[in-house]
């Protein structure tokens, strides 16, 4: 056997900061790719920060989630930089002039979507005036090298003239995709699915952008792909048969988790199941594309619920709760062997593997190096508990806290026990005085190649600032940071920790290369 020299890793030893863009400042009532976004890369450079991690960045609907989208492929809309759009002719400068005063902490999605489409619209209406040959044969270009585009465009012109409803709702011929109708359908409205492609334009004109600044100043962008999607979705309406569904288009058997200790219940999400068989047939390439797409936009991406590949909850449909389930096993190494093919190299992804993980689970990450999670807020039960720093390995990410958790000072308030912070204080050998700054200490000096600290623990927050509260439907994905955080001493604080442990890029940290992959044949 011919020795194979190591590779780089996705993995040097470093540090970065969770969120979200429409939790950045800015004046359209949501954070977007604007100014905004570029400060906060100059404010991780200047603090020694090289990963910007986000929640996914497709359209969202109904309850506004980023993990609910409609489009597996497409970029969110509401994201796009008004002001930039002003600078690039696509926009007048008196076209802002009526914009709305709307709240600085909080994104309200009602107003703010009316506000933005409105907008979006204009801009596309002078790109169809004042739009140069080369213009257009930039965005032609580029609407022909995206496979999802036609389907996704055409779906959300559709889903506009039903009123908004689902695609199982719009009439027989076009749920069911016959061809006759949906040409007719597409010649029919052939400007609202070019508004469409425009905004989906525009929204990955100015993600390669913020991207490339980020780049220069080496800061890598961590992504987020959640495992299922939306059943009201551009990719089942246009891919039913990768999905277990009915002869109408209605999911058979749904996604959840079961019953536990925080729920007698279980989870019941209702995210349409996939046909893995069938997409075996076609060597995964629905969810190669998939991935692929998503590494085009960041430089790693975490993959949520990890532990879907390995075995599934799967509930029938007619359930109103997640208690009557089983687990299904899902296309474990055989998927992941393929998308290593397909990508070369280590898998530049994070396995989020929280939750109750079996054996099985452990061996599908390890068995293909893949980092998985440790939150900082789950560590207090004992001197035993997985998340404490002393049982670490290397290959690792840790976490203060994740979208889903109240910012540490809110969980240290409400859901800390005496019993926890006790134990907190005793392991650390000092009072908890900064429990936030205490998990952020904790989690640089350890040996985790990676750590993320949320940006509401790095400025002190409590509950008020929190992203997301799993099982409540309102509410949620709503924070917004302010302009004043920027110079907020906490960043002081944080550039000398990551100094401290060695995170900084330019310290040139712990060397660790990556042991050289699998030859062909070979057993990972």
């Amino acid at each position: 056997m011919t020795a194979v020299s190591p590779i780089p890793t996705p993995f040097p030893r470093s540090s970065g900061v969770l969120l979200h863009p429409t939790s950045l400042p800015g004046p359209d009532g949501i954070g977007d790719l604007g100014e905004a976004a570029f400060r906060f890369v100059d404010w991780l450079e200047k603090c020694g920060q090289s990963l910007w991690q986000i929640l996914p960045l497709g359209p969202t609907s109904f309850g506004d989630s980023p993990y609910q989208t409609l489009s597996a492929f497409a970029g969110n809309p509401l994201l796009i930089s008004l002001d930039r759009l002003v600078r690039d002719g696509w926009l007048l400068d008196n076209d802002l002039n009526d914009r709305p005063r709307f709240d600085a902490e909080r994104v309200d999605f009602g107003p703010v979507i009316t506000w933005k489409t409105k907008m979006l619209d204009k801009a596309w209406t002078l790109f169809l005036g004042r739009g140069s040959r080369a213009h257009w044969a930039e965005f032609d270009g580029w609407c022909n090298d995206q496979p999802w585009l036609d389907d996704f465009a055409l779906f959300m012109a559709l889903k506009e003239e039903n009123g908004g409803q689902p695609w199982t709702g719009w009439p027989r011929d076009l749920a069911v995709r016959e061809p006759a109708a949906l040409a007719l359908a597409a010649e029919r409205m052939d400007k609202r699915v070019g508004a469409h492609k425009f905004r989906q334009w525009i929204f990955f004109q100015q993600w390669r952008e913020l991207k490339a600044f980020a780049s220069a100043r080496g800061i890598r962008f961590v992504g987020d792909i959640p495992i299922f999607v939306a059943h009201d979705s551009s990719d089942v309406w246009a891919r039913p048969e990768l999905f277990q569904l009915d002869r109408k288009g209605r999911p058979t058997s749904v996604a959840g988790v079961p019953p536990d200790y925080f729920s007698k219940t279980g989870q019941l999400w209702g995210n349409p199941l996939y046909d893995w068989a069938r997409l075996k047939k076609e060597d995964y390439r629905w969810w190669v594309d998939r991935v692929k797409g998503c590494l085009e936009s960041v430089d790693l991406v975490r993959i949520d619920h990890f532990r879907g590949f390995e075995a599934y909850w799967e509930v029938p449909a007619k359930e109103t709760t997640a208690i009557n389930g089983k687990w299904v096993p899902g296309p474990g190494a055989d998927f992941f062997t393929t998308l290593r093919r397909e990508l070369g190299g280590r898998l530049p992804v994070i396995a989020e593997d929280l939750g109750v993980i079996t054996p099985g689970v452990e061996k599908l990450r390890d068995d293909f190096d893949l980092p998985g999670m440790k939150v900082l807020q789950f560590a207090w039960s004992g001197p035993d508990n997985v998340f404490l720093p002393h049982e670490y390995v290397r290959n690792c990410v840790v976490y203060s806290g994740t979208h889903d958790n109240d910012p540490t000072l809110g969980w240290w308030k409400y859901l800390a026990d005496a019993g926890m912070k006790e134990l907190m204080t005793e392991y650390t050998g000092c009072p908890t005085d900064q429990p936030n700054w205490t998990l952020i200490r904790l989690g640089m000096m350890s040996v985790a190649h990676t750590f993320i600290a949320t940006m509401q623990d790095v400025l002190g927050l409590g509950r008020e600032a929190r992203m997301n509260l799993p099982g409540e439907g309102k509410g949620n994905w709503n924070w917004r940071m302010s302009a004043d955080a920027f110079l907020d001493p906490a960043g002081d604080r944080l550039a000398r920790l990551t100094w401290l442990s060695r995170r900084r890029p330019d310290q040139g940290g712990p060397v660790y290369q990556d042991p050289p992959p699998p030859q062909e044949g070979q057993f990972i």
